[in-house]
């Protein structure tokens, strides 16, 4: 692969990742600084966002915008390990650019929608990991089985997305994504429960994937096998 084709995946991730968190995270700033901003459309917002820039991006780097997501696929082999330095970069890079961007528009009197828990460590931890391990679990459907609906993986990831938040929003504000968390954080300088939003999502991303890959092979050995199934 030329150098020229890398260094457009790695901006692809960078715009992708950086309007993520401008739309959602803006969304949740309006919602605490605007008086009359309905904030039951903040989980809209975040879905949204995702399935415009994954149909804007996705056929050129496969539309990640999450270090759980690109990792995720590399432990199922589905993602080439010496590329997953660049695109974590390239996402957390533009997290923070999307924060710092909140700065000049909104100045520093908000949360800058960094994320926070509001129920005990443990479950927080556990939402976390059963909400990215949907999201994953949805995203490895449609990107690797070619019996999904390639053309709708955009509303279908969007819509996981969104449902993830509207349910787990108001307990941890629905990370599920460790680039999403460090930017608003780091920013804010409220970094003491940021490990939980890199570790969950990691965990629950791999352990989505690692179970579709399981159903998809062991379905795919029943059906075809004369061709050794897909594994």
């Amino acid at each position: 692969m030329n150098v020229k084709h890398v260094t457009a995946q790695y901006l692809a991730e960078y715009i992708g990742t950086f309007f993520l968190v401008f739309f959602g995270c803006g969304s949740m700033i309006l919602s605490e600084t605007m008086a009359g901003y309905d904030s039951s459309f903040v989980p809209i917002i975040w879905g949204g966002t995702v399935s415009i820039m994954i149909y804007a991006v996705g056929h050129i780097s496969g539309a990640h915008f999450n270090p759980a997501v690109t990792i995720a696929f590399t432990i199922i082999k589905r993602f080439p390990r010496k590329r997953v330095a660049g695109y974590i970069l390239s996402q957390v890079g533009g997290a923070l650019s999307a924060s710092l961007i909140h700065i000049l528009l909104w100045g520093s009197k908000h949360s800058f929608g960094a994320t926070s828990i509001d129920i005990p460590i443990a479950g927080a931890f556990l939402v976390e990991v059963i909400l990215s391990f949907a999201l994953m679990f949805v995203i490895v459907s449609v990107a690797t089985d070619s019996r999904a609906v390639g053309e709708l993986a955009g509303i279908a990831i969007g819509s996981t997305v969104a449902l993830c938040a509207f349910v787990g929003g108001p307990l941890t504000k629905a990370s599920m994504n460790p680039a999403r968390s460090i930017g608003p954080a780091v920013v804010s300088g409220e970094l003491d429960i940021l490990w939980l939003y890199l570790l969950a999502p990691i965990i629950g991303a791999a352990l989505g994937a690692m179970t579709y890959q399981w159903i998809r092979c062991h379905n795919e050995e029943k059906l075809e096998a004369d061709h050794g199934g897909c594994c």
